[in-house]
């Protein structure tokens, strides 16, 4: 049985998706921070013969992102997201959302597949003597900016509104650093939550590069997230960012596919 879930289930989801917190980041975190009864967001769960949850479905304005423990009913949920706009934007580890796309029941966007890695501990991480700064809702439009500017980076239309709502939320910060009032190098946090945080966002200008000021921030904002007792996650792709992560302490638990 699938159905909408309500500020009445959220022991039982949360203790459900708390099986991997990291995997699940974003979920916990949109339902700490949004609830149940938004017009942008929904999430609907299956339970079994005993009432035990099996699987979860949550839609934050056209995205959608499953999880679930073992088998589940792929169709159910399927028909949930035929209702919204197509293509579907779809995201979450690996083995789960590559059965929607097997069913060739959904158009889906553009596909990527990355690693998922979290940092438990800070015993990899050491000070660095850098001048840094938290960034406030004043420094969004120059973070948008420097970010603008990476050829990597895909900023969606939308990208100012997110960053100054997540941080007006308390789901996001970001460590800077600046010359001449210029911002030089930044990493972010973003889906920020009770258990876990996700690290974004992580750039250089083009003309600072190779000084080390990204891995020395993220330094400084790494410790911080683990002294509050969270977990660190990020996505990653590229093998030479991996092996920085993985000198920073990070390890591999997964892979994340998106459809967007």
């Amino acid at each position: 049985m699938i159905r909408k879930l309500t500020d009445q289930d959220h022991h039982q989801v949360i203790a459900f998706l708390s099986e991997e917190p990291s995997i699940n980041l974003f979920i916990i975190g949109d339902l700490e921070t949004f609830g149940y009864s938004s017009d942008y967001q929904e999430i609907w769960a299956e339970f079994d013969e005993q009432n035990t949850m099996k699987a979860v479905l949550l839609r934050f304005h056209q995205s959608f992102i499953p999880y679930a423990i073992g088998e589940f009913d792929t169709s159910g949920f399927i028909s949930i997201m035929k209702k919204y706009n197509q293509p579907v934007s779809l995201s979450g580890k690996s083995e789960i959302v590559e059965k929607f796309e097997a069913t060739g029941d959904l158009i889906l966007g553009k596909k990527q597949v990355t690693f998922f890695a979290e940092c438990l501990m800070d015993e990899c991480l050491r000070a660095e003597d850098v001048e840094y700064k938290k960034a406030n809702i004043e420094d969004v439009d120059k973070i948008i900016a420097l970010r603008s500017s990476i050829e990597e980076f895909q900023i969606r239309s939308d990208a100012r509104d997110i960053l100054v709502q997540a941080m007006e939320s308390n789901t996001a910060r970001t460590y800077y650093t600046a010359e001449n009032d210029v911002i030089t190098s930044c990493v972010s946090t973003t889906a920020e939550n009770s258990m876990s945080a996700m690290i974004v966002g992580v750039c250089t200008r083009k003309e600072y590069r190779r000084k080390g000021l990204a891995t020395a921030i993220m330094q400084k904002l790494f410790k911080d997230v683990l002294d509050e007792g969270k977990t660190l996650c990020l996505f990653y792709d590229n093998p030479a960012a991996g092996r920085i992560y993985k000198r920073l302490g990070f390890k591999d638990i997964g892979m994340w596919t998106m459809y967007r």
